[in-house]
């Protein structure tokens, strides 16, 4: 038996206003709430036992996954009160654990699309002997990232808060956010206050000189916590290129739920999705973007790079680019919105309101 913790309890701010109404694990990549791909891919290696951590919005995660049945899963909620950190709520949860003290536990989060080989991450904690092992990945700027240098054998030397100076980027390798834990060092983080396993965990037991095993594995990586990187992230999916066997249909240029009616001269690109009950109307050019449920996109709209809110709409001849249109929003005919705006839910923004080119 291999058991895992999944992290889902962040806010998602940095995606709002997708966030606003759906937690951030549970708003659509490629067709399917994204935490979906995740259990889907920790079942395909051979984890039957995971427990959610949650705490933002967290009444909506049971209702839709249930004990796990459908997905050959064994699952289990547990929600924090007050926000505890990465660490205090791996420790929060540890009581549902039902693995010995030298068992190995996957810990992985929320809200990173990876190709990472987690059997492979599981054998080598195993074969190491290690007490805590680490998904690394390499990036080619590191700057935004905490920095985890290794020696010859795959050890982890030291972990490095955000470099900021040439000299300080002394590896390319970053926490990747996917860990195992012996079960007894998950006992021994302290309760009932917040921890961070990256900022206090891991350098702790570093200076008391635990093995700590880097794991490096540079395949698929993308952090999805902005809304630009989780519109790439699932056409990514839709396209093959990152890894998931929950993607509901072949992988291809697009995808589109059954239940989704699009217009035949529509053109949908890029690993575009179209979900449930959304209208695609006659001219509409769509690439590289997600189309909530029951959101409408009137004639000749081009959308590029967006993300497309539940029941949202979008007028006629409406120009999107790097876009987020929030749940329920209508964007007048006309409009021409660019690179980051964010149209809160609800919003209604008159005809050609927002222009960046004339009208002529």
């Amino acid at each position: 038996m291999t058991e895992a913790i999944l992290l889902v309890g962040g806010k998602g701010t940095r995606l709002r206003p997708l966030t606003v109404n759906t937690p951030k694990p549970m708003v659509p990549a490629a067709g399917v709430p994204f935490l979906t791909h995740q259990l889907a891919r920790a079942r395909a290696a051979g984890v039957d036992h995971i427990v959610l951590a949650t705490s933002y919005l967290s009444e909506v995660f049971e209702p839709h996954f249930g004990d796990g049945s459908s997905l050959g899963l064994s699952l289990e909620y547990v929600t924090e009160d007050e926000p505890l950190g990465t660490g205090g709520a791996i420790r929060n949860v540890a009581q549902r654990l039902r693995s010995g003290p030298d068992d190995p536990v996957l810990i992985f989060n929320g809200d990173i699309l990876t190709g990472l080989d987690i059997r492979g991450l599981i054998d080598t904690h195993t074969t190491s002997g290690a007490d805590v092992s680490l998904h690394l990945t390499r990036v080619t700027d590191p700057r935004a990232f905490g920095l985890v240098p290794t020696d010859d054998s795959g050890r982890v030397t030291a972990f490095l808060e955000k470099p900021q100076t040439p000299e300080e980027i002394v590896t390319d390798q970053i926490n990747a956010g996917a860990y195992v834990f012996r079960r007894s060092i998950i006992d021994a983080i302290p309760t009932g206050r917040p921890v961070s396993v990256e900022r206090e965990t891991f350098p702790d037991l570093l200076l008391a000189g635990a093995h700590l095993q880097g794991i490096v594995d540079s395949t698929y990586w993308l952090d999805l916590g902005t809304p630009q990187a989780f519109v790439r992230g699932s056409a990514d999916l839709v396209l093959g290129r990152a890894p998931s066997p929950a993607v509901p249909g072949r992988c291809g240029d697009r995808l589109v739920l059954e239940s989704a009616s699009v217009a035949p001269d529509a053109k949908l690109t890029g690993g575009t999705v179209v979900c449930e009950g959304a209208v695609i109307h006659s001219g509409a050019r769509i690439d590289g973007s997600v189309i909530l449920a029951g959101a409408v996109v009137e004639e000749n709209a081009v959308i590029t790079s967006s993300l497309i809110g539940v029941g949202a709409k979008v007028g006629a001849r409406v120009a999107l680019t790097g876009a987020v249109i929030g749940d329920g929003a209508v964007v007048g005919a006309d409009n021409e919105l660019r690179d980051g705006v964010r149209v809160w839910c609800d919003a209604t923004l008159p005809p050609g309101a927002v222009r960046f080119s004339s009208d002529q």
